[in-house]
């Protein structure tokens, strides 16, 4: 996902807007698995960014390219922090 960060000024503004889209995604796959595993905190504060991400992509996609890394970057590092601690997710072996 880092090197997306660098790539975006080279999109258009759909590509964007959907690149933020996915970002949201994977944050609340990572507050999810947060929430799951019992770090409440560190759900909301996934669960939060990536509402407003959600929220704010079309003003991210057009206004400011700068501030728009920056989230990026952000939103990366919070989903590496995860990953980096909880390299291995829970898999549900229940039966439906």
């Amino acid at each position: 996902m880092e090197e997306g960060t660098h790539k975006i000024k080279h999109l258009d503004i759909e590509e964007r807007e959907e690149f933020f889209a996915d970002i949201a995604r994977a944050l609340e796959h990572t507050s999810r698995n947060a929430f799951i595993e019992g770090h409440r905190h560190f759900a909301a504060m996934s669960k939060s960014m990536a509402e407003a991400i959600r929220i704010n992509a079309d003003e991210l996609a057009r206004d400011d390219l700068n501030n728009a890394e920056r989230v990026l970057q952000q939103a990366t590092a919070m989903i590496a922090q995860f990953k980096a601690v909880h390299p291995y997710p829970l898999i549900s072996m229940a039966i439906h």
